[in-house]
């Protein structure tokens, strides 16, 4: 038995004895954080040789209590900074590309864990209502979305959105600007390190609050937008006002403005410099995802393989009552009515996608060609 144990371990390269000047070199061209986590999987030196990736790690930050604002309290919640990834997984049959799409964090035993194989590299995924999984991702193709910020430490009820935007490179300094249980806005300065109450923004539940170029945006359900400088804490409104308007930032190179009018929708794109929106018929690569509460996002067609169901110039709505969505696409002609609008963007009926689930944190989807 022992003989045969030796016979098949010698078939394996024994990685721990590669040179220590290779690995260097190794560590220092590695620019996707995943790449980083796969090599840290192969042994222990390899582990030791590589730190883990920073981009990974959720940067927080420790603020006073808010919720029995305007009392001062001398509990402290932390500001978590929560990277946000979209996995593909590859089907065995071809047939179809199954995602899931969320945010990612490093487990706490990580330095001690013990993985059944020195070739495997995992994601604990979970999705409520059901048992977390092991999702071994040497396989995956996976695309960075940006982050979010949570609060942790108080009940989820308590904050209704939050988001933190840095004053400078360093991040020292810092502007957090948050939505309590009561529907009242507080900002939160570093150099203060207090919360103030902003006024009242809109009567309706927030919908999206972000930022972008240096501001912070918020979106309501009855329409309502605003632009908050964080410097003054000022609220412009942005206009149009329509409830089923969706903003979606792509970093912050531009903002799309998504107006729904179901079936169909168009799509606008922030002049700062004119200060107005104005209509576009085409994204370039873009796919953007519209997730209602869970975020929109943007991301490069480009980096999506070839025939893997999604492309560019599209836009995917992943909220709603159903199950089953379709692309939307510019210019699509599929009605029976032919004086219908052709000059929008329409729902492609080309490749179909299945929501497994929708439920936060956790979006998986599966499309199907």
């Amino acid at each position: 038995m022992a003989t045969k144990k030796k016979k098949i371990s010698s078939l394996y390269p024994d990685w721990s004895q590669f040179p220590e000047e290779l690995l260097h070199f190794i560590s220092k061209n590695l620019d996707n954080c995943f790449d980083v986590v796969h090599a840290r999987s192969v042994c222990t030196s390899w582990r030791s040789a590589f730190p883990f990736p920073s981009s990974l790690l959720r940067q927080s930050y420790s603020l006073p209590s808010f919720v029995k604002y305007p009392l001062e309290s001398k509990e402290l919640y932390t500001l978590e900074k929560v990277p946000l990834f979209l996995f593909r997984v590859r089907a065995p049959d071809g047939d179809a590309a199954e995602y899931f799409m969320g945010g990612i964090a490093r487990d706490e035993s990580d330095d001690h864990l013990e993985l059944p194989s020195p070739l495997q590299c995992s994601v604990k995924v979970k999705i409520p209502g059901t048992e977390p999984t092991l999702m071994n991702i040497l396989d995956c193709q996976i695309f960075s979305l940006g982050h979010q910020y949570r609060m942790i430490g108080c009940n989820p009820k308590d904050c209704g959105g939050v988001t933190f935007l840095p004053l400078n490179k360093e991040g020292g300094e810092f502007v957090v600007l948050l939505l309590n249980y009561t529907n009242v806005w507080l900002a939160l300065r570093s150099a203060e390190m207090r919360w103030r109450e902003l006024k009242e923004l809109s009567t309706a539940a927030c919908r999206e609050l972000f930022t972008f170029r240096g501001r912070f945006y918020a979106s309501f359900f009855n329409g309502d937008k605003f632009v908050i400088d964080p410097s003054s804490l000022e609220a412009t409104p942005l206009t149009p006002h329509n409830e089923s308007n969706f903003l979606v930032p792509c970093g912050n190179d531009e903002l799309f403005l998504v107006k729904t009018d179901f079936p169909t929708c168009r799509v606008s794109r922030l002049d700062e410099e004119a200060g107005k929106w104005v209509e576009i018929s085409d994204l370039g690569d873009r796919v953007l995802f519209i997730g209602g509460h869970r975020g929109n996002f943007c991301c490069s067609a480009k980096e999506l393989p070839e025939g893997c169901g999604l492309t560019g110039n599209s836009i995917l709505f992943t909220l709603g009552p159903r199950n089953v969505t379709f692309p939307y696409k510019y210019g699509v002609y599929n009605t029976e009515n032919a004086e219908d609008d052709i000059s929008c963007w329409r729902s492609s009926m080309e490749n179909r996608v299945m929501i497994l689930n929708k439920y936060f944190p956790v979006l998986a989807f599966q499309v199907e060609r």
